[in-house]
């Protein structure tokens, strides 16, 4: 799982897919008060996830407040070696694809690439679904690759900027932005067409960091609608730099703006049509990066932000209820058949293919 520190507490971020965490129910915006048996304020971040951690095959119970619940919710996970599988796909119905990127690695536009070829295998697209829900974001080249997937070759992706002239940069979709290490141009084997396919990017709160990177840069080259809930906000430049006594300190350097000089941080990405998890739902319960303490804010919206978690919302549910909890409910699955956001990302596909074809 992401995770940052609020108020003393560790608060969920995004539970990154595949994961035991996510397995067991944990959701972003979640608000852990207990690991085990010792509380967690008072602690700061590093001893949170020692406590997280631990040997496989070994168990953790977490004390969670969550927003809507009376109880605190009981979340007992079997820790194992994490190894996430950074791209998936399949054929949703015949001629639309899908497509999600849980988290950006090294290789991930690699994958995305073969991914692309297997759906192509199967039939041409009639549209295609981008899933960057939960995916807290990883390496920036990772994201400039795939948004290089579905841009025009040279396309402004993300520009930084900051106090000094080395943190002004423009990442482009060229090789020499999205390849590292490698003369090999993966993005040549990307099956023909597959710039100009009908495109939906679903995104959520979970949304961070490089997500909403490649999120911006799809919108603002009007290249695809984006649907869901509002991204996580994450859009700072860290700089890390080595100290004498084997340690490092982290600097905050620059900022990521869209190509149209839109400011990610703590704004986040609004989607074109929002559409929540469920129907009817109201937005669920999560942190974004302006309900953090003490966040970098946004230096091209001077209005106030609205924290998503509301005021009284789960901190409220930290109070001592005694023995009383409620167990996590089951997580639905991303791609099932209970996916409202997914079904309504074809549906809008459909629907677009029909005016197309009413105009042929």
């Amino acid at each position: 799982i992401e995770v940052g520190m609020e108020d003393g507490f560790v608060k969920v971020i995004s539970p990154i897919e595949d994961t035991p965490a996510f397995r067991a129910g944990v959701k972003a915006g979640d608000l852990i008060v207990k690991l085990d048996e010792t509380p967690v304020k008072g602690m700061n971040l590093s001893d949170a996830v020692k406590r997280m951690r631990g040997k496989p095959n070994t168990e953790i119970t977490l004390t969670i407040a969550r927003k809507g619940e009376t109880k605190p919710v009981i979340v007992k996970i079997v820790r194992e070696v994490i190894k996430v599988q950074s791209v998936k796909s399949k054929m949703v119905e015949p001629g639309y694809g899908y497509v999600r990127v849980v988290q950006f690695q090294e290789n991930t536009g690699r994958y995305l690439v073969d991914h692309l070829n297997r759906l192509y295998k199967e039939t041409p697209l009639k549209g295609l679904v981008l899933d960057l829900r939960n995916d807290p974001g990883g390496l920036l080249h990772g994201a400039v690759g795939v948004s290089a997937a579905f841009l025009s070759p040279g396309a402004l992706v993300v520009s930084t900027d900051g106090r000094t002239e080395d943190a002004k940069r423009k990442y482009n979709a060229t090789p020499d932005d999205y390849l590292r290490g490698t003369s090999n141009d993966f993005l040549r084997g990307l099956p023909e067409g597959i710039k100009n396919v009908p495109m939906i990017v679903l995104v959520n709160g979970g949304s961070a960091s490089a997500s909403e990177i490649v999120a911006g840069a799809l919108q603002d080259h009007k290249r695809a609608i984006v649907m869901g809930t509002q991204t996580f906000g994450k859009g700072s430049v860290q700089t890390i730099l080595p100290l004498n006594n084997n340690s490092a300190i982290k600097l905050t350097t620059a900022r990521y703006y869209t190509p149209s000089g839109r400011s990610i941080q703590a704004t986040g990405i609004a989607p074109d049509i929002l559409v929540e998890e469920s129907p009817g739902a109201q937005a669920a319960q999560r942190v974004r990066e302006a309900d953090l303490v003490g966040h970098l804010e946004n230096d091209r919206e001077k209005s106030e932000t609205p924290a998503a978690a509301g005021e009284g919302g789960a901190k409220d549910d930290t109070k001592d209820k005694g023995d009383e909890h409620s167990e996590a409910p089951a997580r639905f699955e991303m791609a099932g058949k209970d996916d409202y956001q997914l079904a309504q990302a074809i549906n809008l596909l459909k629907g677009l293919q029909i005016i197309q074809n009413s105009r042929l």
